[in-house]
């Protein structure tokens, strides 16, 4: 049996995995005040999907040096993967091999040209991150656990300067063009 962690439209129960794309996998992770090891699974793959939103971003943006910016951006996102699959195996007490099922990563629905009201939403995303990983540390009884959590959360607030930095970017390439 799989725990619930949400309601879905209709009043259900929903498995904690099961959301139809990154978006409503994030979103369900803000609603989570501690991090038991299904919460966790689902953060894991959060993050390696934040890898693809990131990659994404950069291939629609237009503009090669903020591309290079949402670039270090994913890569950092799947690190932060790696120091959850790490506090996993801390809170189970053995290494933690990814299950086949947590290597499927969120689809990321975003549109073939990148909305420039979309960097604010992302950058308070990012912080949002920030806090959310503050709040699991606190809430964790593990120091290195806690260590990794506080990692996590301080490259999300770098993840949205560096996305401010894009919007700057942006903003300064269009002013070039008329």
């Amino acid at each position: 049996r799989r725990p619930l962690d949400a309601t879905a439209g209709g009043g259900e129960a929903v498995p904690m995995q099961d959301h139809p794309d990154f978006f409503s996998a994030v979103a369900a992770l803000g609603a989570i005040e501690r991090l038991d090891v299904e919460a966790m699974r689902l953060l894991y793959r959060v993050e390696c999907s934040g890898e693809d939103f990131y990659n994404l971003l950069a291939e629609r943006i237009g503009n090669a040096e903020a591309a290079a910016l949402l670039r270090r951006n994913a890569r950092e996102e799947y690190g932060h993967a790696e120091r959850v699959r790490r506090a996993i195996g801390l809170k189970l007490g053995r290494e933690f091999t990814v299950p086949p099922e947590d290597q499927i990563r969120y689809p990321v629905p975003l549109p073939e040209t990148i909305p420039p009201e979309l960097f604010p939403v992302i950058v308070q995303g990012e912080s949002d991150g920030d806090r959310g990983y503050q709040r699991w540390a606190a809430a964790e009884a593990h120091p290195e656990i806690q260590r990794l959590l506080r990692l996590n959360a301080r490259e999300e607030t770098v993840h949205g300067e560096r996305v401010t930095r894009v919007m700057a970017l942006l903003r300064e390439a269009a002013a070039g063009d008329q």
